[in-house]
């Protein structure tokens, strides 16, 4: 099995597992359209997958097609503190006048990515940095509103501090 089918099955599992889907799931969801074994059988990198399966499969979670390609990109050392995952569930259970800036900016970017699934969503640390200056605070302090107001966990905070050293 190459490098790029196990890269390419982890992403078609990371968008599955984001949305909440099991492989049956998937299967029910799709009234029988994707089958559990063929979808495992993709995650794995057991079986080839045509670019027209990806497109349709893309579509089926409602995403673009370049969501679920592996980036070919070499990875960089400061990768895991570079992504970013906001509490969408807990944003909207905050009063508007507190959240207003951040939750605009969220439903932008789901707008813009097609990705409605209403319970997290990655921003980049690079959007935490432009928030932060709508906020008129530093993104360490933005940080620290964001993990007491429940939009970030606690863990993200050591992410952070790593991207502004």
């Amino acid at each position: 099995m190459s490098e790029y089918a196990k890269a390419l099955g982890a992403r078609l599992r990371g968008i599955r597992n984001q949305q909440g889907l099991s492989l049956q799931g998937v299967e029910e969801k799709s009234n029988g359209r994707w089958k559990a074994v063929v979808i495992g059988s993709y995650e794995r990198g057991d079986r080839a997958v045509t670019v027209q399966k990806l497109a349709e499969l893309a579509s089926f979670y409602n995403i673009p097609i370049a969501e679920l390609l592996p980036d070919a990109r070499p990875a960089r050392g400061g990768d895991p503190a570079t992504k970013v995952v906001l509490n969408l569930e807990r944003l909207g259970e905050l009063p508007p006048d507190q959240v207003g800036p951040l939750a605009r900016y969220a439903a932008t970017i789901q707008s813009q990515r097609g990705d409605y699934n209403g319970r997290v969503l990655s921003i980049r640390s690079e959007d935490l940095k432009s928030l932060a200056i709508i906020y008129d605070i530093t993104p360490g302090e933005l940080t620290d509103q964001l993990i007491g107001w429940g939009v970030l966990t606690p863990d993200a905070r050591p992410a952070m501090e790593s991207m502004n050293a």
